[in-house]
């Protein structure tokens, strides 16, 4: 990472974040460091965690969806877990629709992982239990959105990310 693909982030006057620039607006967020580990503030979970490649995309797309996309942050679930084949699996973020219904899934990864046939397979296989209708992909650098189509057995790739608005109004099968 050169530093034009960098951003730092000043914690006071003493400590500095250096973190990937992403292909996002940018946000701030709270950040420490505590026993050596840098933190982030998740405005969701109520609680600091380790500031990790994929936590930074995660925190920046959550605050992008809020912000830019209108989601209701109190309709986004972060790290929910689901049975998948008798195994518990968590997926990065889940959204709802007015209903309680799952209506969109969204897998992170950290800007240097590729997004490739593996990650959509990840995401694929947390529909299983889940069954939405939209499907989100990103690294922060990259942003893929599909919508399925459950009658023809089909997906389809969207020019960009719909609004709230139209992924809650949406016949979810």
């Amino acid at each position: 990472m050169d530093i034009s693909e960098t951003r730092i982030l000043i914690f006071g006057k003493v400590k500095l974040f250096i973190v990937q620039k992403l292909n996002l607006p940018e946000y701030k967020f709270k950040l420490r460091e505590q026993n050596g580990q840098n933190q982030i503030f998740d405005i969701f979970r109520k609680k600091y965690v380790a500031l990790t490649p994929e936590e930074w995309v995660r925190q920046n797309f959550l605050i992008y969806l809020v912000k830019e996309k209108n989601y209701p942050q109190s309709l986004i679930s972060v790290e929910a877990g689901l049975k998948l084949y008798k195994r518990s699996k968590r997926t990065d973020i889940v959204v709802y629709d007015k209903q309680g219904n799952p209506v969109l899934i969204v897998e992170c990864k950290a800007p240097e992982i590729k997004i490739n046939q593996d990650v959509f397979d990840q995401i694929v296989r947390y529909n299983i239990a889940l069954k939405v209708k939209y499907l989100i992909v990103t690294n922060g650098l990259e942003h893929f959105c599909c919508t399925l189509d459950y009658e023809d057995n089909s997906y389809h790739f969207l020019k960009e990310i719909p609004v709230y608005g139209v992924i809650s109004t949406q016949d979810t099968n």
